[in-house]
């Protein structure tokens, strides 16, 4: 295997025991990829004849794969095997022309093991849960093969340690998500909604293969680390352009403008919501917990990049915290379950990336690590709530499950208060050091707008809960009697995901600003964090600290209690019960119709890109296509068909005979003779 570990990169391999240590590494980082690569393989070509056990190569491979990621997980973080900087090796030379050398190389770092932990745990899950929801599924072989694609283009995308390799892994990604969304591609929904995101991701796409031209461009490699060949692009970069100047700014701006159609921000943001025509475990598995998270990878990995170009970073976080308030503000009306959860995913993208804009790069991976499984958690129990009423996905012909289905309404609940940062579940840890770092490093708006998100958060989610579990049944009546609670193959991963909904942020967020979770990243982004200027903070209960966290605390439980009053709520075994209050929902929707109907039109955004670019861009499409046809090609076809005449014409001159010819060069001549003599002048 070509190139161990470089000695810029890590302390100098002295014995050999660490040296074989080091080669089991990189052998299990490439087994790591090979196994879900070999599962898809193998599920497309036998998956068909195993029939109602397609499951058998696919879970398996994906069980092992997360088993090695546990093993270079503790390699990294708690054994600290790779130092500071982290595994590097190559494993061949990919493209080799002249200057331009692209290796097959992979890191293994903390910021990698940490989504490490989140793409492969919870894609175990959703593969083991998918064995009970697609159980009935004619083509289920197939979607397992996709998945294990999909699993290999993540981790791909995650090990990659050059931006080339990257971007490939993120076209995979791009297209397992379009295979996954059109799974039901008789479905005409089904089939726009993946063509849909296709198209959108491209958009984003042009913006991150630029910035990859102009890196080559301007440093002449792609590597993100030091090698053999030389420094790396995060070195080289600041060092070659300037921290500040107009080039490091474009091309933070241009790998931003990829992440913004991965993960799904405004404008970029609606091919998520309609995504969710896919299978349940589909929008669990790429649009809740990994692949919207790639673009909040990629810009975390390309800290250095955006610590020297500060204009980038306040589009960063202005468009972050916009999308999070704008919605969340659509959520709010939506009565599909699964509608819902692609808005609160937007909203909470949007708090990551406010987070990377305002340099609290920790955090907002904080976020993303407890945002994912408590999202896979909600996704995959709203799948249980559509699985137990036969395929209802409207919360309004819902009500009433929390008896039928109580282990699903458990989980769930559990989801919905992490989610609403209520302590002392996850999500509260994670979005209380957003908000209060925000804050502190002097984006009071970012915190101001993040306070009123907290409260819609809470709001739509306690709203969500309520219109599906409590309050009366309003189930289709010929329904109702076949509802029942999920195979333990779906119930078992819910139960599984409340795990770390429940303890992961006190473990690893507490205290908050200087918890594990800190101490494993802070060598990742110590020197953007310099660059900066941020100075780690000493978290204090009494103070400012405990201001923020009260107030991020106190919004939350408003916009939670505010839904039950509307909504309902009910915990019989501490005795509280409230009834929905539908008339009252009823007044306060008429009091503001416009902005009701706009909220659930998803402020028109469809209708608007609609109209610029199906109608308006259709007739300047006819009226570019009439002037290629008729001018373009007609100038073409006109200097082609005056050529072919003057050339019938002239051959007739063409005759053969001697005398023709000499007569022919005996005119000539004379008319010479006379311009000579009559025209020219001596």
């Amino acid at each position: 295997m070509n190139g161990f570990l470089f000695a810029a990169e890590t302390e100098p391999v002295a014995h050999g025991g660490e040296l074989a240590a080091v080669a089991t590494d990189q052998l299990l980082v490439t087994l790591l990829l090979a196994l879900p690569l070999a599962g898809f393989a193998l599920t497309a070509l036998v998956g068909r004849r195993l029939y109602t056990r397609a499951w058998l190569i696919a879970v398996p491979a994906i069980v092992a794969a997360w088993l090695i990621a546990l093993y270079l997980i503790y390699r990294s973080i708690f054994a600290g095997a790779y130092g500071e900087h982290g595994l590097h090796f190559t494993l061949y030379e990919w493209i080799p022309a002249g200057r331009f050398t692209v290796p097959v190389n992979f890191a293994v770092d903390n910021l990698t093991a940490v989504l490490l932990i989140v793409v492969t745990t919870v894609g175990m899950l959703v593969h083991v849960y998918s064995i009970g929801y697609m159980a009935h599924e004619p083509g289920r072989w197939r979607f397992f093969a996709y998945l294990n694609l999909f699993m290999f283009s993540m981790l791909l995308l995650v090990l990659a340690d050059n931006f080339l390799l990257l971007f490939a892994a993120w076209e995979l990604v791009g297209l397992c998500s379009y295979l996954l969304i059109g799974f039901w591609y008789t479905r005409r929904s089904a089939a726009l909604a993946a063509k849909k995101a296709f198209i959108v991701n491209r958009v984003g796409d042009v913006g991150f293969a630029l910035a990859i031209m102009a890196i080559w461009t301007a440093v002449g490699t792609l590597n993100f680390a030091e090698t053999e060949a030389g420094p790396g692009v995060f070195q080289l970069l600041p060092e070659r352009l300037g921290s500040g100047s107009f080039e490091m700014n474009a091309i933070a701006l241009l790998l931003f403008a990829g992440a913004m159609g991965k993960s799904a921000q405004f404008p970029l943001h609606v091919w998520l919501p309609d995504a969710m025509e896919g299978p349940t475990p589909v929008s669990a598995l790429i649009h809740a917990a990994t692949m919207v998270n790639a673009g909040v990878y990629m810009v975390a990995r390309s800290n250095a990049i955006f610590a020297n170009a500060p204009g980038a970073m306040f589009v960063v976080a202005a468009i972050g915290i916009f999308t999070a308030i704008f919605a969340a503000s659509i959520a709010f009306t939506q009565t599909d379950i699964k509608r819902v959860l692609a808005y609160s995913t937007l909203s909470q993208l949007g708090y990551m990336f406010a987070s990377l804009g305002v340099g609290a790069f920790i955090p907002a991976i904080f976020h993303l690590m407890t945002h994912g499984f408590f999202k896979g958690l909600l996704f995959l129990g709203s799948g249980s709530v559509i699985h137990a009423v036969h395929e209802e996905q409207d919360m309004n012909r819902m009500g009433g499950l929390w008896r039928r289905i109580p282990w699903t309404h458990g989980t769930m609940l559990v989801g919905s208060i992490a989610i609403s940062g209520i302590p002392p579940l996850a999500g509260f840890f994670s979005k209380d050091e957003i908000l209060g770092e925000s804050f502190k490093l002097g984006y009071w708006w970012v915190w101001a707008i993040g306070v009123v998100v907290a409260v819609m958060t809470a709001f739509y989610m306690f709203r969500l809960m309520g219109k599906t579990f409590y309050g009366p049944s309003r189930v289709d009546p010929h329904v109702e009697p076949r509802i029942h609670e999920s195979p333990p193959t779906m119930i078992v991963p819910l139960v599984l995901l409340s795990i770390p909904t429940i303890a992961l942020g006190f473990a690893l967020g507490f205290p908050p600003e200087s918890g594990t979770i800190h101490h494993w990243l802070e060598p990742v982004f110590h020197d953007a964090e310099q660059v900066l200027h941020h100075a780690p903070g000493e978290y204090q209960l009494l103070g400012i600290d405990g201001f923020l966290l009260g107030a991020s605390v106190a919004v939350a439980f408003i916009g939670m209690l505010a839904a039950m009053r509307l909504f309902g709520f009910r915990a019989p075994r501490i005795g509280v019960e409230v009834q929905p209050r539908p008339r009252l929902v009823e007044r306060m929707t008429a009091r503001f119709p416009r902005l009701y109907r706009a909220s659930l039109r998803k402020w028109y955004m469809d209708d608007l890109n609609d109209l610029l670019f199906v109608r308006i861009g259709g007739v300047i499409a006819q009226a570019l296509w009439w002037f290629d046809v008729h001018v373009v090609d007609g100038t073409v076809n006109g200097i082609a068909a005056l050529t072919q005449g003057a050339g019938r014409e002239i051959r007739h001159i063409q005759t053969g005979r001697v005398q023709n010819y000499a007569l022919g060069i005996a005119l000539g001549l004379l008319v010479m003779a006379v311009t000579y003599i009559f025209v020219v002048p001596t």
